[in-house]
């Protein structure tokens, strides 16, 4: 008996071959969707994939610097805040000399002169607690700021604090007990200068925040187009993957139909012998 080999058909190869071609896209693609990457690795792409690192990597950094700007700028807050706290507390003791000078008696203007001294007192304790991140900008020892704007650190930007206690400003104790109009006026004047310095340091400490505040949006808008540049190059347009998935999936289930009428063809050919 003669045993023949039969073979598949050249219809029924094509259809074979054409249907793990479709697997294999769909595979890919159903891997695309599930990890969101069109180049997972090098191996897929080496140049996009390194390029993508790099744009990653210097965003990191910059995020770094971007946290900086952010503390600084808090820090420039924390001062505005103790400023303002310090204007509020100069005009309460400029309201307390003017009403003294309308009153001759010797001992309600020396009790006067004991409530401005407690209030001076806290206008040191107000710039003191003007602290954010351990960096002091206006209190009798003022600290300075030194903010980065670069990843390699060669651009920085300088805040030099500025001695804003009653010392700085100048506001002494109630001499002679406030017992003289003079001793009173003094005073005044000594609150009607320290108005003026503490308008002139929020609005230097003021300028540094708001330039601060523009260094920060320039930094994040940076940062955003290095991370998108980062993932145009590597992750996969899921839209397209999906439509991809479902014409992948539409033409596999056509070419298992068009496997089976080719093998029943065959099959029916066969019957004939």
């Amino acid at each position: 008996m003669v045993s023949e080999r039969i073979g598949l058909s050249p219809e029924i190869n094509t259809n074979l071959f054409a249907l793990q071609k479709t697997t294999d896209q769909l595979n890919a693609v159903t891997e695309r969707l599930a990890t969101g990457l069109k180049v997972p690795d090098a191996t897929v792409d080496a140049a996009a994939f390194f390029q993508s690192q790099t744009l990653s990597s210097r965003a990191a950094q910059l995020q770094t610097v971007k946290d900086g700007i952010d503390t600084a700028i808090s820090t420039t807050d924390a001062a505005l805040e103790g400023i303002t706290g310090i204007q509020a507390l100069v005009e309460q003791l400029r309201g307390l000399a003017f009403s003294t000078l309308s009153d001759t008696n010797t001992t309600n203007r020396s009790k006067a002169a004991v409530q401005f001294n407690d209030l001076r007192a806290q206008i040191d304790n107000m710039a003191n607690d003007a602290t954010f991140n351990s960096t002091n900008l206006i209190k009798g020892s003022p600290g300075s700021l030194t903010v980065t704007f670069s990843e390699d650190g060669s651009s920085t930007f300088t805040i030099a604090g500025i001695k804003s206690d009653a010392s700085g400003l100048s506001i002494t104790t109630a001499a002679g007990n406030w017992a003289t109009d003079a001793n009173i006026n003094a005073a005044v004047n000594d609150l009607d200068s320290a108005l003026n310095t503490l308008r002139s340091t929020a609005t230097t400490i003021g300028t540094s925040a708001s330039f601060l505040t523009t260094r920060l949006d320039f930094t994040t808008n940076l940062i955003n187009t290095l991370e998108e540049g980062a993932g145009k190059l590597v992750n996969a347009d899921l839209n397209e993957e999906s439509a991809n998935l479902l014409i992948l999936q539409t033409r596999q289930q056509l070419g298992t139909i068009g496997l089976s009428i080719a093998a029943s063809s065959e099959q029916a050919v066969f019957t004939l012998f």
